[in-house]
């Protein structure tokens, strides 16, 4: 059995396809032809051999499989690379192939690629993010109003606006979305030291070769080799890991909330999703599960990533290699969590009437606090603490709402009685009423989040 049968539809084929071998590899040759051209206008290379390396650097030249078997007894990938590479330039131009990877190592051209792969492999996060953003803020402004129960130590609380859980749900998207952009811009530099990142075998032209490979490649340049500095790298794996868990906190209200029991929402529903192989009434929530899955898996990674630091003086032993290894599966899980929450959140049914019943389920004691805050002004707030608990016990003994009870309770109460405005009572016990500092805040929120949204599209 192939281990990645159990990962194949946690992922998508898009960003498979950025961390697939052949796209690595094609990145490690644009690294070769861009060095082979800068060192060109350094005097390092003749023009001649850079063209002939270049017309070499060409993906389909080589037999990928064979190259990633030869890297296991090799130890880098980018060994067989460089010796098929400089094969292949010798076949038409002996004297080029000289000058095939003068002055670099392994490092430099595996960092290089996985940092060319990896700006492609945001820049489909960047895209999911920003379709998830937009539907998310259209369900907030479509539900701002709409009362549901806020729920605390998996328990009813008091009431909330959908709209506002909604806006909890894509604050932290989007704060990840501007972080993704900030740590990206650090991140996405060139790897160019040579063998113990000195650049000595470039005579003195190393920062000029390395600023016109980065300009070539569109890349940043840093002051120096990263081979064993690896925080800027690892804080933009660890921010993929905190968007991955932000998207399974998404994933875990929606699962709770799709309970049959519940059913306040549901994801899309058709032929051949989310059913059972034994319940024909079944409707699973499977973007819910996809994206709960790499939420579960991402710390893990992250924390392979952060054990992978601490690289021996100036090129680790084993600690890098583990890090390549974790990478491209830290955003294939996220980028499969948001893909299956776009599409679930693209035609999610949400059901107001059910989320008012359940409300009503609770036979008004998701009120108590506000019963309690109208009584402390007439009693003060510990006596009127202590005589809605009573109000609650009564009701559940009588199997009554908690406003009858109360005001049954009221009506002989020498202190209360008469006091006690009905009309203002039953406002409390009223859901609109009660999801109205929710919907307010929600719609403060919106307006900042739709700014926050349309900045980072900008």
């Amino acid at each position: 059995m192939s281990a990645a049968l159990f990962d194949a539809f946690l992922g998508t084929q898009e960003m498979d396809a950025v961390f697939d071998d052949g796209a690595v590899l094609a990145a490690m040759l644009r690294f070769e032809a861009a060095l082979a051209h800068a060192q060109a206008r350094h005097g390092l290379v003749p023009e001649r051999a850079a063209r002939a390396i270049a017309a070499a650097c060409n993906a389909p030249l080589y037999d990928v499989p064979a190259l990633v078997q030869a890297s296991r007894r090799a130890g880098s990938l980018a060994i067989p690379l460089v010796k098929e590479l400089t094969r292949t330039v010798a076949a038409q131009d002996k004297e080029a192939a000289h000058f095939v990877h003068v002055g670099a190592t392994s490092q430099d051209v595996i960092d290089t690629a996985m940092v060319l792969v990896t700006r492609d492999a945001l820049a489909l996060l960047d895209t999911g993010l920003d379709t998830l953003t937009g539907t998310l803020l259209a369900l907030v402004e479509r539900h701002v109003d709409t009362p549901i129960l806020a729920r605390t130590l998996m328990q009813p609380a008091q009431v909330t606006s959908f709209g506002l859980k909604v806006a909890g749900w894509t604050a932290p998207l989007l704060r990840s979305r501007v972080q993704l952009h900030a740590a990206g811009a650090r991140a996405l530099q060139l790897q160019l030291g040579g063998a113990v990142g000195t650049l000595s075998g470039m005579g003195g032209h190393g920062q000029a070769v390395a600023r016109d490979m980065a300009g070539d490649l569109g890349l940043g340049c840093p002051d120096g080799a990263w081979h064993t500095q690896r925080d800027e790298w690892v804080r933009l794996g660890l921010e993929v890991a905190v968007l991955a868990g932000s998207l399974g906190k998404i994933a875990i209200d929606l699962a709770l909330l799709a309970q049959g029991e519940i059913g306040e929402v549901a994801e899309p529903s058709g032929p051949g999703r989310g059913g059972s192989s034994a319940m024909p009434h079944k409707r699973n929530p499977v973007a819910a599960m996809v994206a709960l899955a790499a939420a579960q898996r991402a710390p893990h990674r992250a924390a392979a990533l952060l054990g992978a630091m601490g690289q021996q003086h100036e090129r680790g032993l084993g600690n890098w290699q583990a890090e390549l290894a974790e990478w491209p599966g830290l955003f294939i899980g996220t980028h499969g969590a948001l893909a299956a929450l776009n599409e679930a959140l693209a035609a999610l049914a949400v059901h107001p009437a059910r989320m008012r019943a359940n409300i009503d389920a609770q036979h008004g004691m998701v009120f108590a606090e506000a019963l309690a805050g109208y009584l402390a002004g007439f009693i003060g707030k510990p006596a009127a603490h202590a005589m809605v608990e009573q109000f609650a016990r009564d009701a559940v003994a009588q199997q009554r709402d908690l406003s009858a009870a109360g005001l049954a309770a009221v009506d002989g109460d020498l202190l209360l009685r008469g006091k006690v405005d009905r009309r203002t009572w039953h406002a409390l016990f009223d859901p609109v009423t009660a999801a109205a500092p929710a919907a307010a805040l929600a719609r403060r929120q919106l307006q900042a989040l739709r700014q926050l949204h349309h900045k980072d599209a900008a």
